[in-house]
């Protein structure tokens, strides 16, 4: 396993706990391949991505090409990659589309990682979107094609977790150790040859939409367990929250934990607008 060269295309946190994964199995990239620094927070201070810092803890060379919709920058790309000679592309969380001349250059062509059970969920929030909708989820590795989460799958599993609805936080960690276990498994064989491929079936394709700031807001009125699971998915951006009148003045009141008892959402703490996190019993009574 050790002798496999791959390069790696990841952008986010996910990334990060695949690649953990394949260095606890000893499967370290040749080279890595994110998104540029970006300007971050409320001081838009300029940030690299969690992978590129990944990257220079461990001593991998990074490249971050500022736009695949440039033929020259592709074109640098592609010779760089060439110059290389991965057996394999894997692409977990990358965050852009990236043209089938890069993908196909590799002997072994692209792999990608996928959180969800494909044809599930695809698109850009698997993780929230089954927190929001499902009773489990899972992982896919499929060889990437040029369409969005489409390509034949390599290897698929169900991912247990022990209580449901999970935290996002949690249930990311969870899914990006568990997928960089299965590529570690599988990787060989799939370099070998020995793995069939199987097409997705098309037509029960699910997919999931861009998660905005206005979709963790909600409504103390709804269902319990929709508001639960809100709160649940939308645990790391962009919070569940509602709106509420304190000294005669319109607040923003995030929910941060929250259970439902005898079928009523319990909530349990919250951060008030301008305040630190506290009970949701001391904010009532403040």
């Amino acid at each position: 396993m050790k002798n496999i060269s791959f390069t790696f295309f990841g952008t986010s946190e996910f990334s990060v706990h695949v690649l953990n994964a394949l260095k606890e199995k000893g499967l370290i990239p040749a080279q890595i391949i994110t998104t540029p620094d970006k300007p971050s927070g409320r001081k838009l201070k300029i940030t690299p991505s969690q992978v590129k810092v990944w990257a220079l803890e461990n001593k991998v060379d990074f490249l971050q090409p500022e736009n695949l919709k440039n033929e020259v920058v592709v074109t640098e790309l592609a010779r760089e990659l060439r110059s290389r000679a991965s057996d394999v592309f894997i692409v977990a969380s990358y965050g852009k589309i990236i043209p089938q001349s890069i993908l196909d250059i590799p002997t072994h062509k692209t792999l990608n990682i996928h959180p969800s059970l494909l044809p599930k969920l695809r698109g850009s929030s698997p993780i929230q979107t089954a927190i929001l909708t499902e009773n489990e989820t899972g992982v896919t590795i499929i060889r990437l094609d040029e369409k969005m989460d489409h390509g034949p799958i390599v290897a698929q599993k169900i991912i247990a977790t022990e209580k449901w609805p999970p935290k996002y936080d949690e249930l990311e960690t969870l899914l990006g150790k568990e997928s960089g276990l299965l590529l570690a498994e599988i990787l060989p064989d799939w370099i070998a040859g020995k793995i069939i491929e199987k097409e997705q079936d098309h037509n029960t394709a699910t997919f999931t939409k861009k998660i905005e700031k206005a979709d963790g807001l909600i409504s103390l009125e709804d269902n319990a367990e929709k508001n639960l699971r809100k709160i649940k998915a939308y645990n790391v951006w962009p919070s569940a929250y509602f709106f509420t009148h304190k000294r005669n003045k319109e607040i923003r009141v995030i929910i941060t934990d929250a259970e439902i008892v005898d079928g009523v959402l319990k909530i349990k703490r919250v951060i008030p607008e301008g305040k630190k996190e506290t009970s949701y019993l001391d904010f009532l009574k403040g």
